[in-house]
């Protein structure tokens, strides 16, 4: 589960990054505005995964707890989604596309360190008998990796951030509260 969570972000970080790649207009050719519509890909109900910081949220419903993190980052996809609205300058695309490849090839590292612990974890606790210590010591290595990702997420939803400008985090927050409000 673990490793499908993982490869889901550095998915989600290549996306923006190519995102970010076809976003210059070259010279000699027509622009077509963007047509609104239903995104290619739905993410999963809210309830079926934690919220990571700096993803997109929905409402919390009555009596659930808002995520005050989450809030107030944003993710890279929802920034190059409506990088043109945003009116994002080259530099600030640069940086953010920058980041995203940083953080996609941290999280591909993270990714064989969480597919080696985890086979020798399964390993520890094949046997009749289970070497409480080594397994423990094991789930510390699995923790720390996942302790990790969850840096690497946190630190790009916040360089992100800080290279915006404050009427940018308006319209972003405003996306984010009202999805459908272009």
């Amino acid at each position: 589960m673990k490793s499908k969570v993982i490869w889901l972000c550095a998915i989600l970080l290549a996306a923006a990054v190519i995102a970010l790649s076809q976003d210059a207009p070259q010279p000699g050719l027509s622009q077509q505005p963007a047509q609104p519509g239903p995104q290619p890909s739905a993410p999963p109900p809210q309830a079926a995964r934690p919220h990571q910081p700096g993803q997109p949220q929905q409402p919390p419903q009555p009596g659930q707890p808002s995520d005050p993190i989450a809030e107030n980052l944003f993710p890279p996809e929802l920034v190059m989604q409506h990088r043109q609205e945003l009116g994002l300058t080259d530099e600030q695309r640069a940086a953010i596309k920058d980041e995203a490849i940083k953080a996609s090839t941290r999280f591909s590292e993270l990714q064989w360190q969480m597919q080696d612990e985890m086979e020798t974890m399964a390993n520890l606790v094949k046997g009749v008998s289970v070497d409480e210590q080594k397994v423990l010591a094991e789930l510390d290595k699995i923790l720390n990796i996942e302790r990790e990702v969850k840096r690497t997420q946190l630190t790009l939803s916040i360089r992100i951030k800080n290279k915006l400008t404050s009427e940018q985090q308006m319209r972003l927050h405003e996306l984010q509260r009202y999805p459908q409000s272009r």
